[in-house]
């Protein structure tokens, strides 16, 4: 390197400057190199691990709530399965008729039906739904008698077509109320088959047929027109035509007693019928048509359909530890997905779901806690009832958060993580506080939990709120 300095006074102070200054950043680079420089020892030392100590968390002090939180659908409540009991029409009227029943009309979803709707056809025959306990396990005509009956009379009266009486027996005048409730539905009632005026028919021929036996039987001697013999004694002795007489007249009218009783008998169940398979009797109406399982050429057996009422409930899952902390009553929050509420009551609580729109099938929710497994872990099944929907209306088959409160704290109180609380050899709770750089254990009570969160209060020893408990080490 080939430095020029200027000549002079001046020219030796530059260059001493520059001297100086060249030293300086020399020395200083050498430190600052020095400063980042380690030896073997001082580099293990740094990546040694710190020392264990326990970790700890400070106790709180607020006020604490439980809750049960999961999520819900939004669906109709009360879901039944319905099917048809038997039949619709009457037997064949021929017996070379072997068609099979199909339904012409299926069930409409989400159609509302109220006593003496429609549900469906089959075979061109209507099937209605009537409001009755007593499920529709027979074909109703007359002579016959029961609470079936009655409520079938019941329901024509509240439709306008009286029966004579609420007498739980079919007589004329159910049958004539019937025909009436028929035909102002645009249907003609069940008349007798064609095999049933048949069978009445020769019922009637058997009658007239015993009623000539027997006048023939009666006519059919002269009583014994040669007086009959008489024995040694001089006493008369009956012939033997006139047992044989006797016989005759004795048997014709044993049948025409029978054939009376046979076509009495028969003209008793003569007459319109309502068939087991065109009525389904429901305990509530109205009611509204869920999912549909048949259509149009379908065989009509098995479920036809699912109805729910009209009211709208919530269904979920919770956990089986959160589900034996709920009973049947306990109020419950409803919230949107757009922010909404809605309050609602615990209505079911374990057992089987309500099936609505798809759902399981279910029950009214009289067990208060059971799964329905028998494992106290299984999944228990929850139905909220509400009765003002609000924001709930036109949400079916969407998601809600449902918040069920357990209990709050009264105030605020001592509250620790689950974490912290351990229970010692006596079975006491207590708590491991660090104080001084040691550890001391203190007894507490534990109260209301909530959110990974416990209330504590100290048994016989002092905490306080910041006061900082082990949750790990």
């Amino acid at each position: 390197m080939n430095l020029r300095f200027p000549r002079g006074p001046k020219r030796r102070s530059r260059q001493v400057a520059l001297i100086v200054g060249v030293v300086t950043l020399v020395g200083a680079g050498g430190w600052f190199a020095g400063t980042q420089m380690q030896s073997p020892t001082d580099a293990l030392a740094a990546h040694q691990p710190p020392k264990s100590g326990p970790v700890t968390v400070a106790v709180a002090r607020q006020k604490l709530t439980a809750n049960v939180v999961t999520q819900g659908s939004v669906e109709f409540g009360a879901s039944k399965s319905i099917s048809l009991s038997g039949p619709v029409g009457s037997a064949s009227s021929s017996k070379d008729d072997i068609s099979t029943p199909l339904v012409t009309r299926a069930p409409k979803e989400g159609v509302v039906l109220t006593e003496g709707s429609v549900l469906m056809q089959v075979s061109g025959r209507p099937v209605f739904v009537l409001r009755g306990s007593v499920p529709m396990y027979r074909t109703l005509g007359p002579g016959v008698s029961g609470d079936d009956v009655e409520q079938l009379q019941s329901a024509l009266r509240r439709l306008g077509h009286d029966p004579g009486g609420v007498t739980g027996h079919y007589g004329q005048g159910t049958a004539t109320a019937v025909t009436q409730w028929y035909e102002g539905k645009g249907f003609q009632a069940q008349k007798p088959t064609a095999d049933d005026q048949t069978q009445l028919g020769d019922l009637e021929k058997g009658v007239t047929d015993a009623q000539l036996a027997l006048l023939q039987a009666e006519n059919g001697g002269d009583g014994g027109a040669d007086g009959g013999g008489k024995g040694d004694g001089g006493a008369a002795t009956p012939s033997s035509s006139d047992a044989e007489h006797n016989l005759g007249l004795k048997s014709a009218q044993e049948q025409l007693q029978q054939a009376n009783q046979a076509l009495s008998s028969f003209k008793a169940a003569y007459g319109t019928k309502v068939p087991a398979g065109e009525v389904v009797f429901l305990p509530d109406l109205p009611v509204r048509v869920g999912k549909v399982k048949v259509h149009l050429g379908d065989n009509p057996a098995g479920a036809v359909a699912t109805v729910t009422s009209s009211d709208v409930v919530v269904q979920a899952v919770v956990p089986g530890t959160d589900g034996a902390l709920l009973h049947k009553g306990m109020p419950a929050r409803i919230e949107t997905t757009d922010g909404k509420h809605v309050t609602g009551e615990l209505a079911q609580v374990g057992g089987s779901a309500p099936s609505g729109d798809g759902a399981k099938d279910g029950t009214d929710g009289g067990q208060e806690t059971d799964s329905g497994s028998g494992d106290p872990s299984a999944p228990v099944q929850l139905v909220i009832s509400v009765s003002e929907p609000g924001a709930l209306k036109n949400q079916v088959g969407t998601t809600v958060k449902v918040t069920v409160d357990l209990g709050s704290s009264k105030g605020a109180v001592l509250v620790v993580p689950l974490a912290a609380v351990h229970t010692n050899a006596d079975g006491k709770a207590g708590v491991r506080v660090q104080r001084d750089g040691k550890v001391v254990d203190v007894p507490v009570k534990v109260g209301l939990s909530a959110a990974g969160q416990v209330e504590v209060t100290p048994d016989g020893s002092t905490l306080a709120e910041g006061d900082q408990v082990v949750v790990g080490q």
